[in-house]
């Protein structure tokens, strides 16, 4: 398993090697293990940047999350799951409105990006948008285990 983090934002908290080690975590739970995932911390500007030219949406986010291969059910052809995108500063945001630290709304934002990832999707209906919320309660405990 591979994970590679690029910061184009810092930030204070985990390094790097900590947040590998909770992703691996994660990634393990899900059957994942011998997956590569891309992770890149980045300002409220970039990823509006990003939102606008690959998905048509207007401002900032706080997460992105770039699939390698369609999600399809069958197993992809590449290790490579994909790419999460994460705004620190919409980040630190939300971590103060919801008054949590900025490593654990970091942590919510990669599970929800991973998720992301390997197919699950809120937007699909109120069903897949509870089974994805319970999908992240469960992964956010092993992270913050981890």
């Amino acid at each position: 398993m591979e994970i590679l983090i690029r910061r184009h934002q810092e930030f204070p908290g985990p390094s790097d090697q900590k947040i590998k080690r909770k992703m691996a975590k994660v990634l393990d739970a899900l059957g994942c293990h011998d997956r590569e995932l891309s992770i890149l911390f980045t300002s409220d500007e970039e990823i509006a940047q990003l939102n606008t030219r690959y998905l048509g949406r207007q401002g900032p986010t706080n997460v992105l999350a770039f699939p390698m291969s369609p999600v399809t059910g069958d197993e992809p052809d590449s290790p490579l799951l994909g790419d999460i995108v994460v705004s620190v500063d919409t980040a630190a945001r939300e971590a103060e409105r919801a008054g949590e630290t900025l490593q654990e709304a970091l942590g919510r934002l990669l599970i929800h990006g991973f998720l992301h990832l390997i197919g699950y999707d809120h937007e699909k209906s109120e069903e897949k948008a509870k089974e994805m919320e319970n999908q992240e309660k469960r992964l956010m405990k092993i992270y913050k285990e981890a």
